[in-house]
């Protein structure tokens, strides 16, 4: 048994270091906007085709081997949806969110928050949060620290961390499965810029 939840904590562990890779992202999308946009296409394209063969029987060489070893068991014998959902999420944040800080933050919000929220929840947690479908007190909290810290580091300002980091805990906390990938990234971005707009003003 504790072998079996050792190997269960190493798989999250790849899985969200992948996940956490999204944090470069934003760089390369104010640097080489165009560029990145294509790469992302491309990567999504090469994946999709490559997770195509291997349920076919027909495996390519890393690529299905990295998507086995990082696939959770409700993904087993399925297309493995997180890359996919993970960058279309990023792509709809570059595309619906002009201003480069926003988008930062929210593709943030997606890269440290969810991402170090599943790998605390799976290490420390302890007390789950019933109606979640097992999220945990010590991966909402993760997330929501993650994502203050993130959000302060864009824009210093200590409200709009403050509210971002609670709006991102609360999307994390939905069943939402993958589909968390592609909301979290342009709600959260949106969710600056309104923020800024509509209460920072008035203060």
């Amino acid at each position: 048994m504790r072998k079996y939840r050792t190997k269960l904590l190493l798989k999250e562990l790849f899985r969200k270091s992948i996940h956490l890779c999204a944090a470069l992202v934003p760089s390369l999308l104010d640097r080489w906007f165009i560029l990145t946009i294509i790469l992302l296409f491309l990567a999504l394209a090469a994946y999709s085709i490559c997770e195509f063969f291997r349920l076919k029987g027909i495996k390519i060489p890393l690529v299905s081997k990295i998507t086995e070893i990082a696939a959770r068991q409700r993904d087993e014998d399925k297309f493995v949806l997180g890359p996919v959902t993970l960058v279309l999420g990023i792509i709809l944040a570059a595309f619906s969110i002009s201003n480069p800080e926003a988008r930062r933050i929210g593709i943030y919000a997606l890269a440290f928050g969810d991402g170090l929220a599943s790998l605390c929840g799976k290490f420390f947690g302890r007390v789950h949060i019933p109606g979640t479908k097992g999220k945990t007190v010590a991966g909402s909290l993760a997330c929501w620290t993650a994502v203050f810290i993130s959000t302060f580091h864009v824009m210093p300002l200590a409200p709009l961390a403050f509210a971002t980091a609670t709006a991102a805990m609360i999307i994390e906390l939905l069943p939402l499965a993958d589909m968390d990938n592609i909301i979290i990234p342009p709600l959260i971005g949106w969710f600056s810029i309104f923020f800024c707009l509509f209460v920072m003003i008035g203060f």
